[in-house]
């Protein structure tokens, strides 16, 4: 496109997951078209570009026969002028469990990319486990992959009841810049807007979704083949007057669409409350091969189809953007139960939040990261308490119907003097005021340029084609000798005994052989912290370690420098090497690591328990 258009070049490639990672490929054979060799290309590539990864679970990511791939990258296809024996290398699944004859698309995407990142602060760290195997003797914390978590556009998910309401208040330019700009200076002016009117906004926007429900349903009926005379009864379904809970996304067994039916006699119970009933709007779509799903949508389907519920839960299929825009806002609640941690983000829940609905989830996904009493609910999970999967969701629905019972129907129902749910509507402000400015797009995209972009196009303007073959073979080198590099002696200038306080300064000095390799190829490190029960340092921090002088006459090289004994409880050390280069961006960006081994004594010890 900008070629095409005469735009600059680009200096940052963001791939979104591994489907687009063979542009790192094209943008390698390119360079090498310049004068690079594959090295270099490789190494300019990764520099500039930062890949997002964007499901938790294995099966999700796309992994083919490594034949297929060569099919379509050999000498007569596609990048001819590129060996297909080091684009096979870039998607092999070289750690433990994975598949020798597998070409895996995230693996190919995280080694084309210098910078990674999940999309929510949990989701982060669950791909930090998932991918560790690429970096091997690296804590799961280490591992290179940060978050970024997902946003949302408000100005298309945002009713214009809503942006009007604002506008009224506190003026259209001041919503308007809350809504793109962010900042929760400008979302503090939902303080101003009084209560009344935000019930009135709120009860409007249910009835709109009432009508619209009723709407859609007679529809959905006559396509089941139901004629006007047997349809009179949507005219009584749902209520503009009744605490509406809405469900709506893609069907994957994960997201559990009937967690809600597992007690349906307790179910039907909160639907017909006499003072306090619940009204479901859940919408859903299957993909096509999704039998799972299918069947899920048909045991929902079959529920709601009951003469004694049908006016209280209804389902809408094919589920989609118009939908969406009407249902978002006219819902009271946004349930989402999905199994912990199989969410990456979710962004449905952000979506309703804007317009003032509550949210009442899990915690996974964003709303691990960002929920708060003052706003929203979590529902209990049972992990490592379940046996079974049947017991975990009997658990969890038991839950849920404990929550929506006892403290959401409640909140919602009761009322304050001025004859208003006073209590619900501080909720739902403290909604639009603490999430208003977290949800949005324009604080991902700050997030991204601030953590990901800018530091990415440094770096690339940093490997210029010099530049990119000097850390082509630096890495070579280091790879090729890391063999050699190892600890062979640790030693503290007092003994590492339980007497030692908290306070004190400890002098370790290190030995190590560092092969064909040069203290400017290596940082040698002291790593402290507490100790588990299981003698492992958590809550690790690492400083470096200084050479004393040149190598002795064994070639060993001899680092030293001060341990404080600065946290109380059972703590320990050990020492380790890591390359080091200017040009990288982690530590552990090579995957190279060297550690005291048994014979070494006192590599790795507890000083204090």
């Amino acid at each position: 496109y900008c070629r095409l258009t005469g735009h600059a070049a680009p200096e940052v490639f963001h791939t979104n997951e591994g489907h687009a990672g063979f542009l790192g490929l094209e943008r390698i054979a390119e360079l090498c078209d310049e004068g690079l060799d594959f090295d270099a290309g490789l190494e300019a590539v990764r520099a500039g570009t930062v890949f997002t990864t964007h499901t938790p679970v294995p099966a999700g990511i796309d992994r083919f026969d490594r034949e297929l791939v060569a099919q379509h990258f050999g000498p007569d296809a596609e990048l001819p002028r590129i060996d297909v024996e080091r684009i096979l290398g870039l998607g092999m699944e070289t750690y433990s469990g994975g598949g020798p004859n597998v070409f895996n698309m995230a693996v190919m995407g995280l080694r084309l990319a210098q910078r990674a990142n999940g999309v929510s602060l949990l989701h982060g760290q669950v791909s930090r486990e998932m991918f560790s195997g690429l970096w091997p003797g690296f804590d799961a914390d280490e591992v290179p992959i940060t978050s970024v978590t997902n946003g949302v556009h408000a100005p298309t998910w945002v009713a214009p009841e809503v942006f009007r309401l604002g506008s009224r208040q506190v003026g259209a330019e001041r919503t308007e810049d809350a809504m793109t700009v962010g900042g929760s200076d400008r979302w503090d002016a939902v303080a101003e807007i009084p209560d009344g009117d935000i019930w009135e906004l709120r009860r409007n926007l249910r009835e709109q979704l009432v009508l619209e429900v009723r709407e859609r349903l007679a529809a959905s009926w006559r396509q089941r083949g139901a004629g006007t005379a047997e349809l009179g009864w949507i005219d009584g379904v749902l209520d503009p007057d009744v605490l509406t809970i809405g469900f709506a996304r893609r069907v994957p067994s994960y997201k559990r669409l009937t967690l809600m039916l597992r007690d349906q006699d307790r179910l039907m119970e909160l639907l017909l409350h006499p003072e306090r009933p619940i009204q479901i709007v859940v919408a859903g779509k299957a993909h096509p091969a999704d039998d799972g799903g299918k069947r899920l949508i048909q045991e929902l389907v079959k529920f709601a189809d009951d003469p004694r519920v049908r006016h209280r839960i209804v389902f809408l299929p094919d589920y989609g953007m118009a939908m969406a825009q009407k249902l978002y806002p006219g819902c009271d609640v946004w349930l989402n139960n999905p199994l912990r941690p199989l969410e990456a983000c979710g962004t449905s829940g952000m979506k309703a939040a804007l317009n003032g609905c509550l949210n009442l989830s899990v915690l996974d996904g964003w709303w691990d990261e960002w929920f708060r009493p003052d706003f929203g609910w979590a529902i209990p999970t049972a992990d490592g308490t379940a046996t079974d999967d049947d017991r975990r969701d009997d658990l969890e629905a038991a839950a849920l119907y404990e929550l929506l019972e006892q403290r959401v129907a409640p909140r919602f129902y009761e009322r304050g003097q001025g004859g208003l749910p006073d209590r619900w509507i501080e909720m739902v402000r403290q909604t639009l005021t603490h999430l208003g400015p977290k949800v949005l797009a324009g604080r991902m995209v700050r997030e991204y340029v601030d953590r990901l972009y800018a530091p990415a196009a440094r770096a690339h303007r940093a490997l210029n084609p010099d530049t990119a073959r000097e850390s082509a073979r630096w890495k070579a080198r280091v790879r090729g000798a890391w063999h050699r590099v190892k600890v062979d002696h640790v030693e503290a200038s007092a003994a590492p005994t339980s007497t030692a306080e908290l306070g004190a300064t400890l002098m370790l000095r290190v030995r190590v052989d560092l092969g064909e390799l040069a203290p400017d190829d290596v940082e040698v490190q002291a790593v402290s912290g507490r100790v588990d029960s299981e003698d492992r340092i958590t809550d690790a921090a690492s400083v470096p370690l200084k050479p004393t002088s040149g190598p002795d006459e064994e070639g060993r090289w001899v680092y030293e420098g001060p341990l404080a004994l600065d946290r109380t409880g059972p703590f320990g050390y050990t020492v380790r090497i890591l390359p080091s280069h200017r040009l990288l961006a982690s530590p552990a960006e090579l995957g190279l690591l060297a550690v005291p081994s048994e014979e070494t004594g006192e590599g790795a010890g507890v000083l204090m328990r």
